[in-house]
């Protein structure tokens, strides 16, 4: 028992520092996990205030707090078996489920959690179609660390995968960090960027943090309680418990309500996951593939630019790069890195390559304590109500201390696909024009045709040149059944290496429905194999040859018509 006790005393220390008193360590359920209004031109992270409200559906109020809720079977009893959906291997929901390895919880809240997601198909659908972008990118850290993939699905309850979501508590980002959690973890929050709401750095941070709670308390259970709740919040509960010679583990501890349904609702949305049919739902299948990729930028350029560039919409380019806390994009550095869709990374550096207008069209101005709203709105030309929202002040009329606002240098950042030599991506379907209607079952492992073929490759390495084919504009192929990345590097004339580049693959290994950026494509010549010396000798012949007896047609051509 002795030994049991001190095991819990730096959970004690812990709770008297500073970033843990008086708080918990991440949002109440009920953060902002729905969509936000904002304007998509202007880029910037919408107020605080514009953020207190989530759409649940029908029924506003989330009755994971309320513990009281007697709970009712979600179907009556019947004969039939319930439906099960198998989803294939190359799916990344089956990885998921695969990689399962948490016990389930036995607690009776779990029906409750199960009962409120299941009648809300639309939450669902809009939850799942904002986590894809994240989903792989979070699945593979997880994996790297050796943790439970059911950690994947907790931002599903934290934030409903909405990088914009901001709680009562302060809390912000997919992992809902408060501040004093995400700067002891090193998420940068300052007037420029709050990294709490950066995907990579954030989900490193919760990881990490999530790793060591593992490992103070011995079980996922706790850890996630303590990630809700504070680590000071569990060792106290655990020390109650010991001095009363009641259980230490979860379900026996006496926590706050938020936290006592924290592991439930993550059985809850693990349950529906797994088995969607079995509670009425269709979950939209996720390519076990990269959704995006990180892209070089200069150290300052307007958001709205970016996106141009990148030929994507702005809603996009938010939902990438949701750090951003202002229209313009700056970093201390030369340059910085973006996250930027695979098929449009290319296309971004490209136009980037061809931009010679101004990148930057807003600049930093010193506004004076008490200087007047309105006179600053029309000295630089931009309307009062944008000027408030590019710098999230107050509806107030004059400044009240001095501090940095953004108002418009007078650059124009137009940016149209015309005005450079490239065009927009095209989809190569290949005969397959509707990707959702891929059977999976059909997908297969390439690794052996791809091995195969790379040693072949060096012979057509240069096929392109040999055509003399022109450079049209950039595609998107869909992998089909069979296809190998060598053989797709042929049909489009360039080398599997620029492939790989270009799609931020590290294997060659393709997968069936995978979508592929192909750049610089040639024409829809076939490939041309590189002749060897011989064969370029008799080509030489053979084309002399053809050109004597071409020559000698024009001459009895002409003799005929001469008369």
């Amino acid at each position: 028992m002795t030994k049991l006790s001190i095991q819990f005393i730096p959970c004690l220390i812990l709770a008297s520092s500073a970033y843990l008193l008086g708080a918990v360590a991440h949002a109440e359920s009920n953060v902002v996990g729905e969509e936000i209004t904002i304007s998509a031109e202007e880029l910037i992270k919408p107020n605080n205030k514009d953020l207190n409200a989530i759409d649940n559906g029908p029924t506003k109020k989330v009755p994971s707090n309320n513990v009281s809720i007697t709970p009712d079977p979600l179907h009556p009893a019947t004969d039939e078996p319930a439906a099960i959906i198998v989803i294939n291997s190359e799916d990344l929901w089956q990885r998921i489920k695969e990689g399962y390895a948490m016990p389930d919880s036995t607690s009776k809240l779990v029906a409750n959690h199960e009962q409120w997601y299941s009648t809300r198909p639309d939450y669902i659908r809009r939850m799942v179609e904002r986590s894809q972008k994240y989903l792989f990118h979070i699945v593979e850290e997880v994996g790297k660390r050796g943790m439970p993939t059911e950690i994947a699905l907790l931002p599903m309850i934290e934030s409903a995968y909405n990088p914009q979501a901001y709680s009562r508590s302060k809390a912000s980002g997919i992992w809902q960090f408060i501040p004093s959690t995400g700067k002891h973890f090193g998420l940068q929050q300052n007037w420029w960027i709050d990294n709490r709401r950066n995907v990579i750095v954030a989900t490193d941070a919760a990881l990490t943090y999530l790793q060591k709670l593992h490992g103070m308390f011995g079980s996922w259970d706790l850890a996630l309680a303590a990630y809700n709740a504070g680590e000071g919040t569990v060792g106290r509960a655990i020390e109650r418990n010991r001095r009363l010679g009641l259980g230490t583990d979860y379900e026996s501890l006496n926590l706050p309500p938020e936290t006592r349904n924290y592991v439930p609702k993550l059985q809850a949305v693990k349950n529906i996951m797994t088995n969607p049919g079995k509670y009425g739902l269709k979950i939209q299948t996720i390519a076990n593939t990269a959704y995006f990729t990180r892209v070089a930028a200069p150290a300052q350029i307007d958001a709205h630019l970016a996106a141009k560039l990148a030929q994507i919409s702005d809603e996009e380019f938010l939902a990438l790069n949701p750090s951003n806390n202002r229209p313009l994009i700056d970093n201390n550095d030369e340059k910085h890195e973006l996250l930027l869709p695979i098929l449009a990374a290319q296309t971004f550096r490209d136009n980037l390559a061809n931009y010679n207008k101004p990148l930057v069209s807003w600049k930093t101005y010193l506004a004076k304590r008490g200087e007047r709203m309105e006179k600053i709105a029309a000295k630089f030309g931009i309307q009062l109500a944008k000027l408030r929202n590019v710098n999230n002040l107050p509806s107030q009329n004059k400044i009240k201390k001095s501090s940095t606002i953004l108002v418009p240098n007078g650059n124009s950042t137009d940016f149209s696909p015309n005005s450079v030599a490239l065009k927009p991506v095209e989809i190569h379907d290949n005969n397959l024009s509707n990707p959702s209607a891929i059977n999976l079952s059909d997908m297969s492992n390439t690794t052996a045709l791809n091995l195969e073929a790379n040693a072949a490759e060096r012979n057509v390495a240069e096929h392109a040149n040999d055509t003399g084919a022109t450079k049209p504009a950039n595609v998107t192929h869909l992998v089909k059944p069979g296809e190998t990345l060598f053989a797709i590097a042929r049909q489009y004339h360039v080398s599997t290496e620029e492939i790989l580049q270009a799609n931020a693959l590290v294997s060659p290994d393709l997968k069936i429905g995978q979508l592929l950026a192909i750049y610089g494509t040639a024409t829809e010549a076939g490939p041309v194999e590189k002749a060897s010396p011989k064969t370029n000798i008799k080509a030489k012949k053979h084309k002399s040859k053809a050109k004597k007896v071409k020559k000698t047609k024009k001459k009895r051509h002409s003799s005929a018509k001469n008369k």
